[in-house]
């Protein structure tokens, strides 16, 4: 690591420009714009730097600079740095598939018309990219209808001609099958140059056509070939509404959204044409060596219409202002062909759409970070990272998380989630009722659930070596012991696990909490916690663990809440037993059924008569004002 004073440059100048740091192969690892050079780069060679920023700089070996006019041509230089060195520690938003393109071998013999994500080659023509792929195939289809040039592989072509054999696509009349002569080559190069032309022309004028050309085949009674050209039109139509929604016509331009979870981020943008969503999109943020305090939003906005896949509307709508709102706009402009305005809504239609985009945002980052949970190699690496930090004897291939859910020390439940591989195993997961006979608070319930999960391990691995050893059978599901247990808390809750133990006797397994405030990582006998890397996958594996253990927690805590609260409500009713109120749960199921049931409906269950039926009404209607949310066990005032 170098030493930034070794390299610290004197006489910055004070005018607009871009900066890189390098690192010691010369890479760039960091692109910068500035206002004031002088200002800006004095900053990265201050004490108390942050995290990132101090990595960054101590990785670098040297920084230099390029002086610019304005800062407009401060923004689209760093732009252009940035996708030629694609520097480790700028934010850089990436997509999980390249843009399709239809593209047409006009130069060969037969023409060909596919759909392809490739790089360009030359010799063939491209139209596109399409922002939508499923709206790219719906209009591919219709367009091999209309013009039906062949679509098949070069070695499907070649066999049809050997066998004399037309392929389905010419027996559905989607290929004019040149193949078996049906077209003669000449005909199908002019076919395909007709696709070309039409495709050139914007695919503006085909309906009002094909229209012509339908209505003139039923004047010459050529009704086969009206029929045809008819289901052409239908088609086309179908394929324009297909991405038209319940928009005003008049919603044009880009609508833009970003959504962050955590140290993770996506952003999605719909392409809006009179009222219609022609296209969308997701990126994810690649936030692993972002430095603090970038502009997520301008990165963003240079990921979608830096490369020019997508064409700059004169409207773009997002859900929150850049930084450079100004400078952003003149680039934009002079990348696309008119002047462009970037929005905030602040109501109305326009806002409740990019709520929308967020959504999209927000699942294409659910997904991302569900793909990554299943990786195999990620796991791997996550468990890996946590061996290493924690300074463990072994990988940890079983580890347990316990919580503790309460409300005022009432209804105490706690949970356990057991995650073998870096994977989740809901069959191991378990749920524990707390004593709180002697009191409660967090601390001694944490020891009380971890005392009652060991000693079962510790007695069901002494039942099982005995039964295995004469049966030949399999151990019970508690006798496998984890490599780490992690608790939810800091260091009172490590603690208290720490002891139940040392108490048992148990010394070959881990223990760590995780904080939720700073996400510490608490070891027992240490008074300073483990901070461990915002990229790291083990943070983001001990993270996971802990809220599946949280999420297990209330989810039990609720259920188990509710239960109580409603049976607490008929414990209050005179002359009503145990198992008269049993009885009544049984048939109705909750009080508010019984609530709404009529007298006689109540006198008619078994263990109640007409005068227990009486009271029971009487009881509860002095609590008609109030309601139980069942699913939270809460009491509500009744509007």
């Amino acid at each position: 690591m170098a030493d930034p004073q070794s390299y610290r440059p004197s006489n910055i100048p004070e005018h607009p420009g871009v900066y890189r740091f390098y690192n010691k192969q010369d890479k760039v690892i960091y692109v910068g714009k500035a206002k004031n050079l002088k200002n800006r780069l004095s900053n990265y060679f201050q004490a108390n730097l942050a995290t990132k920023t101090h990595r960054m700089v101590h990785e670098a070996v040297r920084v230099d600079w390029t002086i610019v006019s304005t800062e407009l041509e401060a923004l689209a230089l760093e732009f252009s740095w940035i996708k030629q060195y694609q520097p480790k520690y700028n934010v850089q938003f990436k997509d999980d598939k390249s843009y399709p393109y239809l593209a047409l071998s006009l130069n060969d013999e037969y023409p060909m018309i596919f759909i392809t994500r490739k790089d360009k080659r030359p010799g063939l023509k491209y139209f596109g990219p399409y922002t939508n792929a499923w709206a790219l195939r719906n209009t591919f289809e219709v367009l091999l209808k209309v013009f039906p040039v062949r679509s098949c592989s070069s070695a499907n072509f070649t066999r049809a001609q050997r066998s004399k054999r037309q392929c389905l696509l010419g027996d559905i009349g989607k290929c004019a099958a040149p193949c078996v002569d049906w077209i003669s080559k000449e005909d199908h190069k002019k076919l395909a140059e007709r696709l070309n032309e039409f495709m050139d022309s914007g695919m503006e004028n085909i309906l009002p056509k094909l229209h012509e050309e339908m209505n003139t085949a039923a004047t010459n009674e050529e009704f086969e070939r009206a029929a045809r050209l008819r289901d052409q039109i239908e088609s086309f139509e179908k394929a324009q509404k297909s991405t038209e929604g319940n928009f005003s016509d008049d919603l044009d331009g880009d609508f833009i959204s970003i959504y962050h979870d955590g140290f993770h981020a996506a952003g999605s943008i719909f392409s809006m044409q009179r009222g219609s969503v022609k296209g969308s999109r997701s990126w994810i943020v690649d936030q692993e060596m972002v430095l603090e305090g970038q502009d997520e939003l301008t990165a963003l906005l240079y990921s979608i219409y830096g490369t020019g896949a997508i064409a700059v509307p004169r409207n773009i709508y997002i859900n929150a202002e850049p930084t450079d709102k100004e400078q952003l706009e003149q680039w934009l402009g002079s990348i696309g062909s008119t002047k462009v305005e970037i929005k905030v809504p602040q109501r109305g239609e326009k806002v409740e759409l990019l709520g929308t985009v967020k959504r999209n945002a927000q699942y294409s980052l659910i997904q991302y970070l569900s793909k990554r949970a299943t990786d195999a190699a990620v796991s791997g690496k996550a468990l890996t990272e946590i061996e290493e930090h924690l300074n463990l004897g072994r990988t940890p291939l079983r580890i347990e998380c316990f919580d503790i859910s309460n409300v005022s020390g009432t209804s105490v439940v706690a949970s356990m989630v057991v995650f073998e591989d870096g994977m989740i195993k809901k069959s191991e997961y378990r749920r524990f009722i707390i004593d709180t006979s002697e009191g409660f608070d967090d601390t001694r319930a944490m020891h009380q659930v971890i005392t009652r999960r060991l000693k079962r391990l510790l007695d069901d691995r002494k039942e099982n070596e005995a039964e295995v050893a004469e049966l030949g059978g399999k151990p019970s599901k508690f006798a496998y012991p984890p490599q780490l247990i992690v608790v939810d808390g800091g260091q009172p809750q490590v603690n208290a696990a720490q002891r139940a133990l040392d108490e048992l006797g148990i010394t070959d397994i881990a223990l760590c909490g995780l904080a939720k405030r700073l996400e510490e990582v608490w070891v027992p006998g240490s008074n300073d916690p483990l901070i461990l890397p915002r990229s790291s996958e083990g943070l983001y594996l001990l993270q996971r663990i802990r809220d599946e253990a949280h999420r297990f927690a209330i989810t039990f805590h609720r259920s188990r809440r509710s239960k109580v609260m409603l049976e607490s409500i008929l414990d209050q009713i005179p002359q009503l037993g145990a198992a008269r109120r049993a009885s009544l749960l049984e048939r109705f199921g909750s009080v508010a059924a019984i609530r709404k049931a009529s007298l006689d409906q109540i006198a008619a269950t078994p263990g109640i008569g007409a005068k227990i039926a009486s009271i029971i009404e009487a009881h509860l209607s002095t609590i008609a004002n109030q309601s139980i949310n069942t699913e939270t066990g809460e009491i509500m005032e009744s509007k």
